[in-house]
């Protein structure tokens, strides 16, 4: 079966995709790892470089994990592309990361990751990045 992974070049994507790895090791899965940006100009800080992305293979490469690597612009919003292809697809679940928000924050217009964990049909692993790499960040 297939892990459904949103990365972001974040220490919460960075946890993420940790956890989806120990995942794919534990079941034997493979691993779907999407970065999406809505639109390309200018940049969305959660899309990922070349350089990054390159880092997340060799990273899975060393892993030994089966996985596909998909970069996505399409205009859609980033929980829309990640709920779209869980539907699509036959997957076990999906791993996010998620970050710490303010009570303010958690009244505003949702999150990808609240509509994700929301709305998804199948289970959504929701991952903290360890509090020394949020400071990193």
């Amino acid at each position: 079966m297939t892990i459904i992974v949103g990365y972001t070049p974040t220490p919460e994507g960075e946890a993420a995709l940790e956890h989806s790895v120990k995942e794919a090791h534990n079941h034997g899965d493979e691993l779907l790892v999407v970065n999406v940006s809505a639109r390309s100009d200018p940049p969305e800080s959660t899309f990922a470089t070349d350089t990054e992305l390159e880092a997340v293979r060799e990273r899975l490469d060393a892993e030994g994990v089966r996985y596909t690597l998909r970069q996505l612009v399409r205009g859609k919003d980033p929980a829309d592309e990640i709920l779209g292809l869980a539907e699509e697809m036959d997957v076990r679940g999906i791993v996010i990361g998620v970050r710490h928000r303010t009570p303010v924050g958690k009244l505003l217009l949702g999150s990808n990751s609240q509509r994700i964990l929301l709305e998804a049909a199948c289970p959504v692993i929701a991952v903290k990045a360890r509090r020394k790499d949020r400071q990193r960040g």
